[in-house]
């Protein structure tokens, strides 16, 4: 009898509880998504590539090969990694999580079959692979990312923001629909006028040759997101660096490596200010991640991707991720996880806002969330 009148006051009280706030709410306030264009697994967990230390063809600066390999190499793979992406191990590594080390059996995937850039960006931002999206071609995205889904929400209309160094981000994130802020590619910072360092790096952009014709340099995307966050504040900002998968296009492995310690340098200078200022600091949850992985058979395949002819378990379907934030465990380098995917990254972070995330498309849902990633 006790039992029965216990068991329905505790149901009366359940009922009278707003459906919203079961959905419990961590510290996370704002997010930051960041990505790094077609950077491999292995380098992230092992450091740079030994096969590529003496082939000179896979090098642009001949001359400097030896401090080259001064710099980067060690002998053991955590040695190699730590000076390679000093803040992914050091603060990520021991604060956050990282995922991908398929030696540890912590697998990371992509789920769209295409294994290149647009169907990986839409994966990732949407929630979902999309079939009908097949090629890296200037078409506007019919699928709401999940920063236009906050646009919708209560409390999040004009807090969100986007910054690329790839020229087909604005379809990627159909700009002309969505009212979300992007600055992409070779595009003047049309806002913030009165502010020194964006009139400078507007005229850098026009001053200083960039080698590829859709892509500029990372630093200009990273230093536009950095004065736009002081003064906007968006609490959900996505930032895409492009330098690393343009360089291994090229064939430059050195470059390709310099670029992927540079991006490190820069996440960790977007982290430390975040953490020092009022409205971030302890309440902001970063995820970074790669939108596919690359060739690794052969050295010939490191330089591309998307070709199923020379995929495998380790080649251009992997991929890898890392977080840190106020609600997610201390576990650093995660192994003999349950698989993890890309169509999980908008769910998990919408999710660390306290929302329960709707993917827009009428058939596919989005990807579930990666419940380890949070208490």
């Amino acid at each position: 009898m006790i039992k029965s009148v216990i068991a329905k006051f505790l149901l009366i009280i359940l009922l009278t509880i707003p459906f919203s706030s079961l959905f419990a709410k961590g510290k996370t306030e704002n997010v930051i998504l960041i990505t790094y264009d077609g950077m491999r697994w292995q380098e992230v967990f092992q450091g740079i590539d030994e096969k590529f230390l003496d082939q000179m063809d896979y090098m642009a600066y001949h001359n400097t090969h030896q401090q080259f390999k001064q710099k980067y190499w060690r002998e053991t793979a955590k040695e190699r990694r730590e000076i390679l992406f000093p803040f992914l191990w050091k603060t990520i590594g021991t604060k956050g999580q990282i995922y991908g080390n398929r030696d540890l059996a912590s697998n990371a995937n992509i789920t769209n079959k295409y294994h290149f850039s647009y169907p990986g960006y839409n994966e990732i931002l949407t929630g979902f692979a999309d079939p009908k999206i097949d090629s890296n071609d200037k078409n506007q995205n019919e699928n709401w990312t999940f920063l236009e889904w906050l646009e919708h929400q209560e409390g999040y209309k004009g807090t969100t923001a986007a910054f690329a160094s790839w020229d087909v981000f604005p379809y990627i994130l159909n700009t002309e629909r969505s009212g979300i802020f992007a600055n992409s590619a070779f595009e003047q910072m049309n806002i913030m006028l009165d502010n020194p360092r964006i009139k400078e790096l507007n005229q850098l952009q026009l001053d200083i040759p960039i080698p590829w014709d859709t892509v500029r340099f990372d630093a200009y995307t990273v230093n536009f997101a950095l004065e736009y966050m002081k003064e906007k504040k968006p609490k959900a900002l996505f930032i895409s660096l492009g330098e690393t998968d343009d360089y291994a296009h090229d064939g430059q492995y050195d470059r390709y490596i310099n670029s992927a310690q540079k991006s490190d340098e820069f996440i960790s200078r977007i982290w430390n200010w975040v953490q020092n200022d009022p409205d971030y600091k302890d309440k902001t949850t970063l995820l970074i991640t790669t939108d596919h992985g690359r060739g690794y058979e052969a050295l010939e395949h490191w330089k591309s991707h998307g070709d199923m002819d020379f995929d495998s378990e380790d080649g251009d379907r992997a991929i890898w991720m890392a977080v840190i934030g106020p609600d997610t465990p201390a576990k650093g380098e995660m192994k003999n996880t349950l698989d993890v995917k890309q169509n999980q990254v908008a769910k998990t972070l919408v999710k660390f806002l306290g929302l329960d995330y709707k993917s827009s498309h009428k058939t596919i849902k989005a990807g579930s969330i990666i419940e380890e990633m949070m208490e």
